[in-house]
């Protein structure tokens, strides 16, 4: 059955009686009583004093206490709570107040609450008030988000007024600096942010920030985002940039690149962005291999990437239970250019977490695999574009990172997979005969694939368990092949699985509120000539971004 909110209001009338109510009889009453007018002088007297008595009595009704109020509002709360659970209480939003949106549009935050005014009961309303804060809070251009609700107009029963009062910043300049350090890699990275928040009142946000990395990678970027743009139904982006990266230490290059990007799509399962990029590729030092020298120049990347995400995990940085899965797609090439690179992009990952009963240990498997190929006439035999291709090799944790076969804890950045001898220069035959040896270029490849496992568990100190600082042993393995360039016609499953790299150890980690530090002594199980993979203990520093 329904209940409306007035019945819900409604307060128990008082048990005691009034004055007009036992001083009424009517003549039936005294007939049937008696069957006469006449009253004795003893039944007089004796009733006299009974009267006097209850009207002493109704005179000393003790009135309400605070206490007696707050056991009835008590009461009636539990009574609606019971009823809730029973039954669907049917009540309807009357209307929407909002407050406190001094610069924000209203359109922009009712745009945000529409699931509000067709809910059609007080669960449903409940439930959509929830997700309506969660959005609010989601545009990242209020301190606070407050949303109740009030009973509607007497005229309108069953219905009610959601009020919500949102608290703009007075400062809506933001800013961050700080420095980064990836101890795997030697890299070094000065990084800084600044934000400026709802200039237009749509909930925009513009930024710009700047990395400058003091051994390979530099880049200045600044963009907008928008919750909502028109009729567009999802948030929309927009962002340019300059990027430098320096690969001379591992293959023999540098990359330069500058453009633009455009999120198209941006909901909580579902991303598409629009990417066209100037790249150029140059040899400083005159010593890449002949594969790298081949792909140095200029060319445009022009490409739509989708990705698809799930993510059941109770936790990114520490799952003790659920899965998650993300496809990730991109094709390259959609610009009419004869300098447009073509191609087919395509990523899995797989991260599965088991609870067990001990210690609260978790074991934790994940899959990620990964193929790219060029498209057009005889794409087979021409190569596939060195700075899309995949590259292994890292410390970064494999659990909290889902961007592909990139992760093999043990090797190096760039570490497995094929490679080839550096140019040999004048300077190079001048010098002894150990050092005629020419180092080698990390090419990457066109398919790759990686597995890990993970047993973590609480460490038996209560110090070390109420930190959330835990162990873990692991096991890692992965392999990089060529097909493009007419590789494949040397390619075969067996051989493939056969010539898998491989790691163990064991190690401590830090969690925190941002990101996962790991201690971890490394065991290199197999590697090929090439590869640098060495034992050791190896510092880690991953985040969920």
């Amino acid at each position: 059955m329904a209940v409306t909110p007035e019945e819900l209001q409604q307060e128990p009338p008082p048990t005691t009686r009034s004055r007009e109510d036992d001083d009424s009889h009517s003549p039936e009453d005294e007939h049937n009583n008696g069957g006469s007018n006449h009253i004795d002088a003893d039944d007089s007297d004796d009733g006299a004093e009974d009267a006097e008595e209850e009207r002493e009595d109704d005179e000393e009704v003790v009135p309400e206490t605070g206490e007696s109020k707050l056991r009835a509002q008590r009461d009636k709360m539990e009574n609606l709570f019971r009823r809730m659970r029973t039954e669907k209480v049917t009540l309807r939003v009357h209307d929407v107040v909002i407050k406190g949106n001094v610069k924000t549009k209203e359109s922009v935050i009712e745009a945000a609450v529409e699931a509000l005014k067709k809910a059609s009961s007080l669960q449903e309303i409940l439930q959509a008030s929830s997700v309506a804060n969660a959005r609010l809070q989601g545009l990242q251009v209020f301190d606070s988000v407050n949303i109740t609700l009030d009973a509607g107009p007497p005229e309108l029963p069953g219905t009610a007024n959601v009020i919500i009062e949102v608290s703009e910043p007075k400062n809506p300049v933001t800013g961050e600096i700080g420095i980064f350090t990836r101890p795997e890699a030697r890299l070094w990275s000065l990084e800084g942010s600044l934000k400026l928040k709802n200039p237009f009142g749509y909930a925009d946000i513009w930024d710009g920030s700047l990395v400058y990395g003091l051994d390979q990678a530099t880049e200045v970027s600044a963009g907008v985002a928008l919750p909502r743009f028109r009729c567009w139904p999802s948030p929309v982006s927009a962002r340019v940039s300059m990027l430098s990266k320096d690969w001379l230490k591992f293959s023999s290059y540098e990359e330069g690149s500058s453009g633009f990007s455009l999120g198209l799509l941006s909901t909580t399962n579902h991303e598409l962005n629009y990417i066209m990029t100037w790249r150029t590729l140059t040899d400083p030092i005159q010593m890449a291999s002949m594969d790298v020298r081949r792909h140095l120049g200029h060319s445009l990347l022009s490409s739509v990437k989708y990705t698809f995400k799930v993510d059941r995990r109770d936790s990114p940085l520490r799952p003790t239970r659920g899965y998650c899965f993300l496809s990730s797609t991109q094709v390259a090439g959609i610009f009419p250019d004869d300098r447009s690179v073509r191609f087919l992009r395509q990523e899995f990952d797989f991260h599965f977490a088991l609870p067990l009963r001990f210690y609260r240990a978790a074991l934790n498997f994940g899959v990620s695999a990964g193929f790219l190929l060029p498209w057009g006439r005889a794409f087979l035999s021409e190569p596939s574009p060195l700075p899309d291709r995949f590259f292994m090799g890292g410390q970064s944790s494999p659990i909290c990172s889902l961007a592909g076969p990139s992760f093999l804890l043990g090797f190096q950045c760039r570490g497995v997979g094929p490679t080839e001898s550096q140019r040999v220069t004048k300077d190079n035959l001048e010098g002894t005969a150990s050092e005629t040896v020419p180092k080698r270029d990390a090419l990457g490849g066109d398919l790759a694939l990686t597995a890990f496992a993970d047993l973590s568990f609480d460490l038996p100190l209560r110090l070390f368990q109420d930190a959330g600082i835990h162990a873990h042993a692991f096991a890692c393995a992965g392999n990089l092949s060529k097909l493009s360039d007419n590789e494949y016609r040397n390619f075969s499953i067996p051989k493939f699985l056969q010539s898998f790299r491989s790691s163990a150890g064991v190690g401590i980690i830090v969690p925190t509120k941002l990101l996962r530090m790991e201690v971890n002594y490394c065991y290199i199980l197999r590697q090929f000539d090439h590869d640098h993979g060495r034992t050791g203990i190896k510092f880690s520093f991953s985040s969920t971004q």
